[in-house]
């Protein structure tokens, strides 16, 4: 195993198969992120969503996806043009892994990629594990998607976070007002088999504890490029609640339990779910 990665997995809880499996993603994902800084995409780009929550603020559940957002619109944006020196960077600590863009089935502004390499070898080259890797099958995939929105919602504010694994770079970043409007976005408009994504109400409850504001305008525009609202709502503080409350009416929290339930650790905090439970915290939504 490359000393830098066995250096990373210290920090990871790898007691079960499923544990080392997630572990080993997150280690893989932050050298995406190395990979593509070292590229240059983050002269163009921003990191949000779940995974960036996770890294830079302590979510404490799995994310599987990284998330981009262009930080200007860019209908021509080439996302292959970062391929090769990520290529490069992950093979530099022993992954044998490829690159390839996903391509489009239908008209959308999201650009996909993943990384991909055998899920096996990979398993004992960072584990060495030959007992473990028993119930890994031979043919099995490991991916590391990640995502980028070429037509983002205006009003995003950035900030730069640095990371000293597996060498030091910067990332761009939204904040955490710009990261929690993507979040409600999520919660009040994002259809996953007509069904909530229960880690969207995870994050909903983590950016609430954590007392974080909403960027109003950045959430306004996503509203309206998801056609939710039109032009001549405001989305004032009591509007945005009111649009949540209506869909805290209607989700299926038995789903929503189900959904977040193999990505956290304590269960027992999904417990209080139900309407009333996210209503109430609503209550303490600031904007800015």
């Amino acid at each position: 195993m490359n000393n830098m990665i066995g250096q990373m997995l210290k920090s990871h809880n790898t007691q079960t198969l499923h544990d080392k499996k997630n572990a080993m993603k997150e280690v893989m994902q932050e050298l995406v992120l190395c990979g593509l800084s070292r590229a240059g995409f983050f002269k163009v780009a921003a990191f949000y969503g779940g995974t960036a929550l996770r890294i830079f603020y302590g979510l404490d559940r799995f994310s599987e996806d990284l998330d981009f957002s262009l930080v200007t619109a860019d209908e021509a944006f080439d996302l292959k043009q970062y391929f090769p020196t990520l290529e490069k960077e992950v093979k530099a600590y022993g992954l044998n892994m490829t690159v390839s863009e996903k391509e489009k089935t239908k008209d959308t502004k999201i650009m996909s990629a993943f990384l991909k390499g055998n899920t096996k070898e990979h398993f004992l080259m960072f584990y060495a594990d030959n007992a473990a890797s028993i119930g890994v099958p031979a043919n099995e995939v490991i991916k590391i998607k990640f995502e980028v929105d070429i037509n983002p919602p205006r009003f995003a504010a950035f900030e730069t976070k640095y990371r000293l694994t597996p060498v030091p770079y910067e990332v761009k970043l939204y904040d955490v007002p710009s990261l929690f409007a993507g979040k409600i976005h999520a919660v009040i408009c994002r259809a996953w088999q007509n069904r909530v994504k229960g880690r969207d109400l995870y994050d909903y409850v983590f950016y609430l504890a954590r007392g974080s504001e909403v960027n109003q305008k950045h959430l306004r525009e996503r509203l309206l490029q998801s056609a939710y609202i039109t032009d001549d709502t405001a989305c004032s503080l009591d509007e945005i609640k009111q649009m949540l409350h209506r869909r805290f009416d209607f989700i299926d929290y038995e789903q929503a339990k189900s959904d977040v339930e193999p990505f956290i650790r304590d269960t027992s905090v999904i417990a209080l779910w139900c309407a009333d439970f996210f209503k109430q915290i609503t209550d303490s939504l600031k904007l800015i």
